[in-house]
């Protein structure tokens, strides 16, 4: 249902943006959002968009560094990323939520060098 991609690895200082494909139309998609699992660690919102609201949710520690967006026509949500830093390696999903159903991507691995 949801198709995640743009990893990949990138040095320290660097900028990447995944995408998010829903087959499903995310028009009337109630929250929108990423979250991140890094090595030994449990999985962590990094972004989140409430539809109703507009609301956009940031962590501490990627705000100012991490965008999340949609694209209602291309039933795309996206997630840029800048400044990226060692600790945000880990693989990164996307988790969109209609009302009653919740769909998860399958991860892809973004890897940052220091």
């Amino acid at each position: 249902q949801l198709q995640a991609s743009g990893g990949g690895l990138v040095q320290a200082g660097g900028s990447l943006r995944l995408s998010c494909v829903s087959s499903r139309s995310i028009f009337r998609a109630t929250v929108l959002a990423w979250y991140r699992e890094a090595p030994g660690k449990q999985r962590e919102l990094v972004a989140s968009l409430t539809s109703d609201s507009g609301e956009r949710n940031y962590p501490d520690s990627v705000k100012g560094r991490f965008a999340i967006s949609r694209d209602n026509a291309k039933n795309t949500v996206y997630l840029q990323m800048d400044n990226l830093n060692p600790e945000d390696t880990g693989v990164y999903y996307c988790k969109v939520s209609w009302w009653k159903t919740t769909y998860w991507g399958q991860g892809t691995l973004v890897t940052v060098s220091s």
